[in-house]
């Protein structure tokens, strides 16, 4: 019995290398996953007095109390789902051992941005009485 021989291959199939977790990210990932589900808690707190908005409203203002409603529901769970979706991303991000730190911040820019845009709808539903 002849054995058949490989032919030698000078450009062998590399196994492929396994990336290691860089320190310095995860933990300022993780620092900054803490400030942003905390910024997201407080954003989702300081809706409730968005309430005040209407009490102007019949005396010397004309109210849409609906688009008030939205606007502090907007700005009440509007951060917390964005917190929760970043918390998900940089988590899934973190397990494939890439660069995760700027998830996180973009996540606080963004819980800052639906807050105040809740707050704007919440302020368009006052209109002063014209007269």
């Amino acid at each position: 019995m002849t054995e058949a021989v490989q032919p030698y291959d000078p450009n062998p199939a590399a196994a492929p290398t396994k990336r290691s977790v860089v320190v310095w990210d995860l933990v300022l990932t993780i620092v900054l996953l803490v400030l942003m589900v905390g910024a997201a808690l407080v954003a989702s707190f300081l809706s409730f007095f968005l309430a005040f908005a209407s009490d102007s409203c019949g005396a010397s203002a004309v109210c849409d109390y609906d688009r008030i409603a939205t606007g502090m529901l907007v700005a009440m769970i509007g951060p917390l789902v964005v917190g929760l979706v970043a918390l998900i991303a940089a988590a899934i991000v973190l397990v494939l051992k890439r660069i995760a730190f700027w998830i996180p911040i973009a996540g606080i820019v963004l819980v800052a941005a639906v807050f105040l845009a809740g707050v704007a709808l919440t302020a368009s539903g006052v209109a002063t009485a014209s007269g």
